[in-house]
């Protein structure tokens, strides 16, 4: 009886003291569950350390969520700083992890596309997809395809009528639905004229 119980609190001081929320040097978070507000969140801090940069000036810039994948693996954002001359997309990507010591926790991290490198981004996969669209549609989830676009590995296929994306980057592997995918990128196209 004193081994069970022993082996208990050991088990539950292990979950307790590996499950706190830490920032890592990459801007690795590591925490709970995640949602379009709290990427949001997140996404804030990100821009003006990462892609602003800091000022001793206030600077002011919009960020505002697109869509997130029903999965919850990926979330699009745009922002914009007109003081900066920056504006662009951000996918923040998420995923389940395992530490040394068996606890499950959510890291993500965030991918910058400036304006133009956002726009030819999103015109590659739609200009790709549309390009094998035939294939694709013939063998429903047994036609892939795949390509690269920096350093993000793409693969497409069809299932049930639509397109699933899958986006690998960084140790990522996010599902981006057909229809999440499409109101990224009409919400970007309408909002960064």
């Amino acid at each position: 009886m004193k081994i069970i119980i022993t082996s208990l609190i050991i088990i539950l001081c292990n979950n307790f003291l590996y499950s706190q929320i830490q920032l890592n040097s990459n801007n690795f978070l590591i925490a709970k569950e995640f949602s379009k507000d709290i990427s949001l969140f997140n996404a804030k801090f990100y821009l003006f350390k990462n892609v602003l940069g800091e000022s001793d000036d206030v600077t002011q810039f919009e960020v505002t969520p697109l869509a997130a994948a029903s999965s919850g693996e990926l979330t699009t954002l745009i922002y914009k700083c007109e003081k900066k001359q920056k504006e662009g997309l951000i996918l923040g990507f998420y995923g389940s992890y395992w530490n040394k010591a068996g606890v499950v926790y959510q890291g993500f991290m965030f991918k910058n596309f400036e304006k133009a490198k956002a726009i030819e981004f999103l015109h590659t996969i739609e200009s790709t997809i549309q390009a094998n669209n035939k294939f694709l549609r013939d063998n429903g989830d047994n036609n892939n395809i795949y390509f690269k676009f920096e350093d993000i590995d793409i693969l497409v296929w069809n299932s049930m009528g639509s397109f699933n994306i899958r986006l690998f980057w960084e140790g990522f592997d996010s599902t981006w639905e057909q229809d999440a995918y499409s109101k990224s990128k009409r919400r970007f196209e309408k909002k960064i004229k």
